[in-house]
């Protein structure tokens, strides 16, 4: 880039020092001229189009980053949900095997009791019987006896039988323990061969861009923050999205605005996107909940990326998804609305809002392009709205009406 700028700039000196000496320049010469401006647009362009591939092939790196440390996490939890199991388990069994073994104890008494009294036969019965209902009361009494014997060895053979599957679901558990430790490893060395191919794309982005990057790097660690946070939540309070999307009675997040007004309807929109962005005629529009919830997060944060108001003056520096909130709809998803107007949040965390409830205004807070400035300070003005599953990013496109 430096030497192709060190040859516009000759060039351009060339060009001043020939007016100044006022040389006669022939047609041809300038025809020339124009062809190396030309050539040298072009070389330009050429690397501000290889920048920008470049920023794109550090935004696949991070979506492919972010989906390995994802299942990493995910396998890891697996794993910890396991060994719990496990010793739940282990405990089971124990308790099972002792309780079959008294059991067990007390037939083998009762076999060589009987053994050594005889086994007395309904014929006995009928032949020492001194009168009709004497017969039919001893008659019973072995009929009860027979069936409480009977009964004795069902529950012994039942838990025999559940003490086995125990112990299979046990040596199940163990098995999926390991197949996840060596999916672990296998993902841990993708991450680390991704990681080390994004830091070969970062050394050849220019200084603008490495602070750019810098940016998304940073949105990319609150992004994984507040995942940790909405899944712990999720876990806490142990509810299962289930079911279509469209059954969950959202209504679109921005009153008076339909999926009409957001511009790429396509999940996601770009590597790393993580919602759905509503930018057509947003400018002061009100943000509503989607859903009856509570809210779990209501913040601003603060970074290095101006934001202005509508006459241009300064209010603040935010990053990533600056001022935000989000909300838990206690039915196993979760909403975020986020880049909304400084100091627009009427809400708090702790909250109850209930559907339709304006929380705040559409703006351009954080991590938006194009950036706000102050003399476009709507530059970038949309609302980013997220749909979590369990804390997880999905599709929010199904879930809206």
């Amino acid at each position: 880039m430096k030497i192709v700028l060190k040859s516009f700039c000759v060039l351009m000196i060339t060009l001043i020092v020939s007016s100044t000496n006022v040389l006669a320049v022939s047609e041809s010469d300038l025809t020339e001229i124009n062809e190396s401006i030309d050539q040298t647009k072009s070389k330009l362009e050429g690397v501000e189009n290889e920048r920008s591939q470049t920023m794109l092939e550090i935004s696949k790196m991070n979506e492919q980053i972010y989906n390995l440390e994802s299942q990493i996490s995910e396998l890891q939890t697996e794993i910890d949900d396991l060994e719990a199991s496990i010793t739940e388990k282990e405990a089971e069994i124990q308790e099972k095997q002792k309780e079959y073994d008294e059991n067990f104890e007390k037939y083998k008494v009762r076999l060589v009791a009987s053994y050594e009294t005889g086994q007395t036969t309904y014929l006995d019965v009928l032949l020492s019987s001194k009168s009709i209902t004497d017969m039919l009361s001893n008659w019973y009494y072995l009929t009860e006896l027979a069936k409480a014997d009977k009964a004795f060895q069902d529950t012994l053979l039942q838990q025999q039988e559940d003490i086995e599957n125990s112990k299979i679901a046990l040596e199940n558990s163990k098995a999926q323990i390991e197949a996840n430790k060596e999916s672990i490893e296998k993902d841990t060395l993708a991450l680390q061969e991704a990681q080390e191919v994004k830091k070969e794309y970062v050394v050849n982005l220019s200084d603008q861009e490495k602070v750019l990057q810098e940016e998304l790097d940073k949105f990319e660690e609150d992004k994984k923050a507040i995942e940790q946070e909405l899944a712990e939540l999720a876990r806490q309070e142990g509810i299962i999205a289930s079911g279509d999307p469209s059954s969950y009675g959202y209504v679109f997040p921005v009153a008076g605005l339909s999926t009409s007004n957001i511009n790429n309807k396509s999940y996601p929109s770009y590597p790393g996107h993580t919602g759905v962005d509503v930018n057509i005629n947003v400018i002061d529009k009100s943000v509503i909940a989607a859903k009856g919830g509570t809210v779990v997060t209501s913040e601003a944060a603060y970074g290095s990326i101006p934001a202005y108001d509508a006459n241009g003056n300064y209010i603040a520096s935010y990053r990533s998804y600056g001022e935000y909130i989000i909300i838990n709809h206690h039915d196993g998803t979760m909403t975020l609305y986020g880049h909304l107007k400084p100091g627009s949040r009427l809400v708090s965390e702790g909250d109850t809002v209930q559907q339709g409830q304006v929380i705040a205004t559409v703006g351009n807070t954080g991590n938006c392009q194009p950036r706000p400035s102050a003399s476009n300070p709507y530059n970038g003005t949309h609302l980013h709205f997220e749909v979590r599953i369990n804390g997880k990013c999905v599709n929010p496109i199904p879930y809206l009406p």
